[in-house]
């Protein structure tokens, strides 16, 4: 067994099976990828909608591509046909620009809203007023061709792990509170590799893992 395959069984040995595993593929080769499907991994993670599409386009249809970065308005086009679920939705306009691209193919676009918990000004995410306000818009069916289906979030980039800990919690409380006002909520999307046990036991049922199943990163110079 490589060990991406290994990496992989271990991760899923230690968290609960409702808690859905996404590969953060961004930067590896299609081969890693490759790798990683055999060991029936499904759900890839990227955070460049290039990079995504090329991907796409060369792995095996049945994978389900998450959009995981901070996402443009002009580039939503080139990932409407496929994507799986868009993560990061902070503001109204890219979620506009979501359902207007959702209406030219006809489907409803799976999106997760970004809050911002993190004490970090690098950290994307919207403010609980504007939370609420769309989620009231999206009740009065504002964005026919979008379905929300949870939140997500990213904590502050610290060893303080109590404040990880208060931040995810801070977010399922939130998705608590929605859950009950959007049937739609499915997913609240919280935890990386280096901070997804703090995550699961704060209420995180998505993860979104890179460097503990592939390793470092590499990039381009």
């Amino acid at each position: 067994m490589s060990q991406i395959c290994q990496n992989i069984a271990q991760i899923k040995q230690h968290i609960p099976k409702e808690v859905l595993l996404v590969a953060v593929s961004k930067t590896k080769p299609l081969e890693d990828i490759k790798t990683a499907y055999q060991c029936q991994q499904r759900h890839f993670g990227e955070n460049k909608v290039q990079e995504l599409v090329e991907k796409q386009q060369k792995l095996p249809r049945d994978i389900h591509w998450h959009m995981i970065g901070h996402l443009q308005r002009n580039k939503v086009k080139y990932i409407a046909d496929f994507i799986y679920l868009i993560h990061g939705v902070d503001n109204l306009k890219l979620l506009k620009e979501i359902n207007k691209q959702g209406q030219k193919h006809d489907k409803k676009i799976n999106i997760l809203l970004q809050v911002k918990i993190a004490q970090e000004d690098t950290k994307f995410g919207m403010d609980i007023i504007t939370l609420q306000d769309i989620i009231q818009q999206y009740n009065a069916k504002a964005f026919p061709f979008v379905q929300i289906s949870g939140l997500m979030g990213m904590a502050t980039n610290t060893s303080d792990q109590q404040q990880v800990a208060n931040e995810f919690k801070q977010l399922y409380n939130l998705y608590q509170t929605y859950k009950k006002a959007v049937p739609s909520f499915q997913y609240l999307s919280m935890g990386m590799s280096g901070d997804y046990p703090i995550a699961i036991s704060q209420g995180s049922n998505l993860i979104r893992v890179g460097s503990a199943i592939f390793g470092a990163r590499h990039y381009n110079v």
